[in-house]
């Protein structure tokens, strides 16, 4: 009997892994940490290799690298001159800081919150799972807004339609974070990794111009194969699986879905008008040959259009025009004063990302000016020719490399400061493009975010379940995220090289070669 019971108290297979990961992942240091470590790390290996002479060759120019030692007196004294320009002109800097400022008026006033509670609530019994995992994926929009909104939605509505919450948690997880790289509605996460992959580009070529939806094609392709997929994986694998697991929260303390009131109605209808409104007049404006809007050579999908350089003020305005309108219909806004109070609150959430930005600004830039970010590239490009590799497998190690490191790297922008200024440029040498490159790393990025106990909203929507099943662990989220993670990671990666093969467009002014 005393075996038995020691048996049964003894953590299952999974638990035991999970803690292991979240062991090693503790052990690692904070990402902002990470890259100041990584700068020093640059510096003395430059110092040491600025001695030796290297046989490689820039491919562009035909000249010989040479690694230059950025702890010489006139380095250094390039660095500490130029530190604050480094910061303020590296590019994801700004284009993600701007986009923040409109959705962050939009978040303020309630006209986010209202328009994803809208959509939930005109949805058939039927369609509630495809709805809430398509929801969590347009919430990306506003960043933490799937996570501390649509999650626990997901349980709720579900609870309400007389299906098991934990379900409907599980397909608001999945649709969140499981699809953060799939959305068919541009975010600020689209310039933040189109910044960093054209960093990364211009360490082999200064001039080359990454377009900031240059995945665009492919994330929306993406949000129809994650909604499909986690449609199917919820109702036909996870709630059956759930199906005897006891619903024993306390009811008094279970949320509950609220309609909305006629103020939030209003407000939305009129928001949702001046939105249509918009992107008509935009329309319209696009349209003719001679539109100002587009090239020299009547392009709208070039790098050099007008309208490409300004898909980041759209987005800002995209989000803020009806977010007031919302605001002062509704009575959420009563004057400037709380738009400009949306837009502090927003910055306040992404002043974590500035700190870490101005260590992996640092990085990348020794990283380029002392030549090892080039040397690096073009020595793993020249192992990758001798192994004859074809780009599909390429593909794939990209994908499941970044998959593995997402399980201790949470943050997309540190993970993709650290691999941008490696992949990228090595890649580019086999004539894959960054575009191409950038997106094996979205998929990879997306799919084990919702089994790593170390993603920072991990405990919180264990916190969720606790409100509906209260023995719910880590152990039993990512057990039950599990089946998304890996049909996500093999289907997605499978749905990407057929994408290629077919040669379907990635995105706009996108390619799958370089040069």
């Amino acid at each position: 009997m005393a075996e038995e019971k020691q048996q049964k108290s003894k953590p299952g297979l999974t638990t035991r892994m999970l803690g292991a990961v979240e062991r090693v992942g503790n052990m690692l240091p904070d990402p902002a940490v990470l890259f100041i470590a990584l700068l020093f790390i640059v510096w003395i290996m430059s110092w040491l290799l600025s001695y030796v002479e290297f046989d490689i060759f820039h491919p562009a120019t035909g000249e010989r690298i040479q690694v230059i030692n950025q702890l010489s007196g006139a380095s250094f004294v390039e660095f500490m001159s130029t530190m604050v320009t480094r910061f303020v002109t590296f590019g994801p800097i700004g284009v993600v800081l701007v986009a923040m400022l409109g959705i962050g008026v939009a978040e303020h006033t309630g006209f986010i919150d209202t328009s994803i509670r809208a959509l939930l609530n005109v949805t058939a019994k039927w369609l509630l799972t495809p709805m809430v995992i398509l929801v969590g994926i347009i919430s990306h929009s506003a960043v933490d807004a799937g996570y501390v909104l649509v999650i626990p939605l997901g349980g709720v509505i579900f609870y309400a339609a007389g299906r098991h919450p934990l379900a409907g948690i599980a397909a608001a997880f999945a649709g969140v974070s499981g699809g953060f790289s799939a959305n068919f509605v541009p975010s600020s996460l689209d310039p933040l990794l189109q910044g960093l992959t054209q960093e990364g580009a211009r360490l082999l070529d200064p001039d080359i111009a990454v377009n900031t939806l240059n995945n665009y094609f492919f994330t929306t392709a993406s949000s129809v194969l994650i909604v499909s997929l986690g449609w199917w994986l919820t109702d036909r694998v996870v709630e059956p699986r759930l199906q005897g697991v006891e619903i024993d929260g306390d009811a008094e303390d279970l949320p509950e879905m609220h309609d909305l009131k006629d103020n939030e109605r209003k407000g939305l209808r009129w928001a949702l008008i001046s939105m249509v409104l918009g992107l008509v007049i935009l329309f319209i404006s696009v349209y003719p040959d001679d539109s100002a809007w587009r090239d020299p050579d009547g392009g709208i999908a070039t790098n050099n259009a007008p309208i490409m350089k300004s898909i980041v003020s759209l987005i800002f305005f995209l989000f803020i025009i009806p977010g007031v309108i919302y605001g002062k219909v509704s009575g959420s806004m009563r004057g400037m004063k709380d738009m400009i109070e949306g837009m502090t609150k927003a910055m306040h959430s992404m002043a974590y990302y500035i700190v870490i930005m101005f260590f992996i600004a640092q990085f990348v830039i020794a990283f380029a000016v002392s030549n090892l970010g080039t040397l690096l590239a073009i020595s793993g490009a020249e192992l990758l020719k001798a192994m004859g590799l074809p780009t599909a497998i390429m593909i794939v190690g990209i994908v499941l490399l970044t998959a593995f490191v997402n399980i201790f790297v949470g943050s997309a922008s540190g993970k993709w400061g650290l691999l941008a200024p490696i992949f990228v440029p090595m890649l580019m040498t086999l004539g894959i493009s960054p575009d191409l490159t950038q997106a094996a790393y979205r998929v990879g990025d997306s799919s084990t975010n919702i089994i790593t106990p170390l993603m920072p909203y991990f405990p919180l929507v264990v916190i969720y379940c606790q409100r509906y099943v209260k023995k719910t662990g880590i152990g039993t989220l990512a057990a039950m995220m599990l089946p998304y993670s890996v049909w996500f990671l093999v289907t997605w990666t499978i749905f990407l090289l057929i994408y290629y093969a077919i040669g379907l467009p990635l995105g706009f002014a996108a390619s799958y070669t370089y040069p």
